[in-house]
């Protein structure tokens, strides 16, 4: 029988991996998005970069990561890493750069600054589009956080595995039930601060 002590170990482990996985995608991605506005070259780079990261399956990116980088928890977060900023950098990119050119040039007329543009015209239009990235891109990274376990990052895929390998139910259900309860976690905790935040997108529905 698995104890309590060693799931919630693994469980704070693999929070620990997705959170800090998170972050870094939300700092990197977010810039790339606003740095594409203004040059066309790094839009195209950083889109297809992105698809291409997004299209190769996650052991694929798994296995190419381990023979640059290793074993363990790092290469495991480079891993995620590349399976979350495709949702962040392209949902991010298409809500700023969605907003109407007559309301831009009319900002810029009235005296608006490029800083004051992006904070009062281009971010509140692109908060849905932007939330709904790092939704997705929370989810994606709680399933491929389970896939590193492989490759020595530790966390509820470590149990799994070790259940499979050794036809233990135990072990299988008790890494696999606490996943399944954080990807319900974090889809129902985002959809109600999306609903806090963001109000105006759910009066017409409630």
């Amino acid at each position: 029988m698995v104890s309590i002590e060693v799931i919630m170990g693994n469980t704070y482990d693999h929070l620990i991996l997705i959170s800090i996985t998170l972050v870094a995608s939300i700092a990197i991605s977010i810039p790339l998005a606003f740095a594409s506005l203004y040059s066309r070259f790094i839009a195209n780079f950083v889109i297809r970069f992105a698809n291409l990261a997004q299209a190769v399956p996650s052991l694929a990116v798994i296995a190419i990561v381990v023979p640059l980088l290793g074993i363990g928890f790092t290469p495991a977060l480079v891993a995620i890493l590349l399976r979350a900023l495709l949702p962040i950098i392209k949902n991010t990119y298409i809500g700023l750069s969605n907003i109407d050119p007559a309301l831009v040039d009319y900002a810029r007329g009235v005296g608006m600054s490029e800083w004051q543009i992006h904070r009062y015209i281009r971010l509140p239009n692109a908060y849905p589009a932007i939330f709904a990235g790092i939704k997705f891109a929370a989810i994606l990274v709680n399933s491929v956080a389970i896939l590193t376990a492989y490759i020595g990052s530790g966390g509820l895929g470590e149990l799994i595995f070790e259940g499979l390998i050794s036809f233990n139910n135990e072990k299988i259900f008790a890494g696999a039930i606490p996943a399944i309860l954080i990807a319900l976690i974090i889809d129902v905790g985002f959809t109600a601060l999306e609903k806090r935040l963001m109000p105006f997108k759910y009066k017409n529905t409630d």
